[in-house]
């Protein structure tokens, strides 16, 4: 499965158009991602049959919310459930770093009936298996969208293996992203046993954050799917 990051509907037809399986649509980019627009959020939607992914995150001060970010946060997923988005993106934290599960519950409870993914204020939780059993409680939760804890998934190896190994017991999928790459990917899934990946810049003209989607980045990264379903089989 592979999921993409769109900032705008030509980053949505450009991402369909290449093979992607689902869009997470944020604005923001260089802040982590942000909640865009609701007139980008309907035009979206409206470009593509992909499942679109919107995100909810009022500020990138921290993933530390109060009262009122948590209302605008539940504003914003009514309106994304009546544009009719496939689902949302989210997470809430405590001052000690561990998931918000009275904010997450609020939030989910907005959201009833969109696919949800917890989102990378996962991996600034202090102990994540105790996250992982936490968020696992709330079976609106479909998966976590993770880097092992470091900046680069790429050296959290040893991490998201084990973060596979131990959600196998949950309903949750870990979605691994930030710093993958076509040439780490096969040797990355092969070892992790990760489902499910997220590319942003990796699959963006240069490496560039703010560049346009690389058709032929994408096409690649689908190649190799292919090509393991082939070599299992």
């Amino acid at each position: 499965m592979l999921e993409v990051i769109a900032t705008s509907v030509r980053d949505v037809i450009a991402a369909e158009q290449s093979g992607a399986d689902r869009i997470e649509l944020i604005t923001g980019m260089l802040e982590g991602g942000l909640t865009p627009s609701y007139g980008l959020i309907e035009a979206a939607i409206q470009a593509t049959t992909l499942p679109i992914q919107v995100m909810i995150r009022p500020h990138s001060y921290s993933f530390c919310y109060d009262r009122l970010d948590v209302a605008a946060m539940i504003a914003d997923i009514r309106i994304v459930q009546q544009l009719g988005a496939a689902g949302v993106v989210f997470g809430a934290l405590t001052q000690d770093r561990r998931p918000d599960v009275e904010v997450v519950a609020r939030l989910l409870e907005a959201a009833e009936g969109l696919s949800v993914t917890f989102h990378r204020a996962f991996d600034e939780v202090r102990d994540v298996q105790e996250a992982l059993d936490e968020l696992d409680k709330f079976k609106q939760i479909d998966r976590i969208l993770t880097s092992g804890g470091k900046p680069n998934v790429l050296d959290a190896i040893q991490e998201m293996k084990q973060l596979v190994a131990w959600s196998h017991k949950t309903s949750i999928q870990i979605l691994a992203g930030s710093g993958l790459t076509i040439e780490s990917l096969p040797t990355f899934v092969a070892e992790t046993g990760v489902q499910e990946v997220h590319f942003g810049r990796g699959v963006r003209m240069n490496g560039d954050p703010l560049g346009s989607i690389d058709h032929i980045a994408i096409q690649q990264i689908k190649q190799h799917r292919y090509e393991s379903i082939k070599t299992d089989v």
